[in-house]
């Protein structure tokens, strides 16, 4: 199908292999020494951010089987950068007893000023079916990206959005400030001010207010530091500084939002991140496992603002032969105390800490439990060459379809204030549970396209629609 529509636009569309590890057929298993690392088709990227990847280095002295392995999981590693279409390592031999490595990469394309036209919502089926598919609540705008900034693996992003929710950002990502590549910074920087702003929960979905004036304004700035020790560990420690005030009318209607009938809240936050990472490949992965962790405090001392909050979570990604993949994800969340303002609340309902079937509810409270298992078959893949299109970088593209069959559970505490209101109760203290069916299209540049059909313990159904990766 997707060679047929090409085909229209005048491309020639070569199929190609899948998987571009070369097989080795040596053997002896003989001890050789690696003499040089060749790096080829970096037009833009820098070769210290490739060679970084590597474990295997020059003058190493290692067995062909060995070197057999840490080839294919170097070539991963840099595939993982998200900086190429197409990655190849294999070892080519000069002598009986030395070997030269040669990587060879296919840049993808780097800058994307992307038009905004998106639901402020937190997903499609939540505007879909709570807000009646309403065009008026859309964003719009531009928002930039630059990925591989002076061929460094640096990320710029700038947006400037208006329409539902008028937001103003800046992120500045640097992977490495040192020789050693193992330090890095990140600067970011936004600033809002909806004129449509969810101020309530009702029923375990929330409640807005439109208004011609700001109903919030928020100054958001921070700075992280990364440590990447090894190649699959990374620490994060970051500080955040928010400045927020609301309309008269939102804490007329929500006295609890920034709690005592505040109109202003200001606070820092620190926050400490870890990612032990050994997935195959981030974009869609298969093998491997990651894990997760979080802990962080919000107000430091000064103001009306006090949260703890702590956090992990553990994938798993199994190949069981025969293109059939399991997968299981658990995650937990607490923080303290629990009697927190509304906009210090945290639920299940957003991102990764979603319940498949209830994708329009959100289920707030200080403690939540989530695992999700799905077993997937795929059924399809294949990448074409596009050999008449200009663009070099846009050349490649692959499609992989998988079937799937899932399970979700997830449970949620309440918090106090609802329980004492005798709100959001239905779904919160109860064990939440969503299963059914779907399928996965993965094609170029990590996009993900999840068509899925679920029942849940309610005993409602439903097809929902999502445009990223699961988790």
């Amino acid at each position: 199908m997707w060679a047929l529509i090409i085909g229209l636009f005048g491309f020639t569309a070569q199929p190609v292999a899948t998987d571009t590890l070369r097989p080795f057929n040596d053997t002896t298993n003989r001890v050789v020494t690696v003499n040089r690392i060749l790096i080829i088709g970096n037009k833009n990227t820098r070769e210290n951010i490739i060679s970084r990847e590597l474990d295997v280095k020059p003058g190493d002295t290692i067995s062909i089987k060995r070197l057999a392995k840490l080839v294919e999981q170097d070539q991963r590693k840099i595939y993982n950068l998200r900086l190429f279409n197409t990655v190849e390592v294999r070892w080519l031999p000069i002598s009986y007893q030395q070997v030269d490595i040669l990587v060879d990469v296919n840049e993808r394309w780097y800058t994307f000023p992307v038009p905004i036209f998106e639901l402020s919502d937190r997903n499609f089926n939540e505007w879909w079916q709570n807000y009646n598919h309403d065009f008026r609540r859309v964003n719009y705008g531009l928002r930039l990206y630059q990925y591989n900034f002076r061929g460094r693996n640096e990320t710029l992003r700038l947006t400037a959005q208006f329409g539902f929710t008028r937001r103003f950002e800046l992120s500045y990502r640097i992977p490495y400030i040192d020789q050693k590549q193992k330090h890095g910074l990140i600067f970011d920087f936004s600033y809002s001010e909806p004129r449509n702003l969810a101020y309530f929960t009702d029923d375990h979905k929330l409640v807005f207010r439109s208004d011609r004036q700001r109903l919030r304004t928020s100054y958001i700035s921070g700075i992280s530091y990364t440590f990447r020790k090894s190649f699959y560990q990374t620490h994060t420690f970051q500080f955040q500084n928010q400045q927020n005030s609301i309309s008269d009318s939102i804490a007329y209607y929500n006295p609890n939002y920034f709690g005592g009938g505040s109109k202003t809240q200001s606070f820092s936050t620190i926050r400490y991140l870890f990612n032990a990472d050994h997935r195959d490949v981030f974009a869609y992965p298969l093998k491997g496992y990651q894990v997760t962790a979080m802990a962080s405090k919000s107000g430091l001392g000064f103001g009306s603002v006090n949260l703890w909050e702590v956090s992990a979570s553990y994938a798993s990604y199994i190949t069981l032969g025969h293109h059939f993949y399991v997968s299981n994800y658990t995650s937990a969340y607490a923080s303290s105390p629990n009697n927190q303002p509304y906009y210090l609340y945290n639920a299940l309902g957003y991102k990764r800490q979603l319940v498949k079937g209830y994708e329009v509810y959100i289920i707030e409270g200080p403690v939540f439990f989530l695992n999700k298992s799905t077993l997937r078959k795929k059924i399809f893949s294949r990448t074409w060459e596009l050999d008449g299109l200009a663009i070099e970088q846009f050349r490649y593209f692959p499609l992989a379809i998988y079937l799937k069959s899932y399970l979700d559970m997830g449970y949620v505490d309440n918090y106090p204030y609802y329980e004492s209101l005798n709100l959001n109760t239905r779904l919160s203290n109860r064990l939440l549970a969503g299963a059914g069916g779907g399928i996965d299209i993965v094609t170029a540049y990590d996009a993900v396209i999840r068509l899925e059909y679920t029942f849940t313990r309610e005993k409602t159904q439903g097809f929902f629609l999502h445009m990223k990766k699961e988790f």
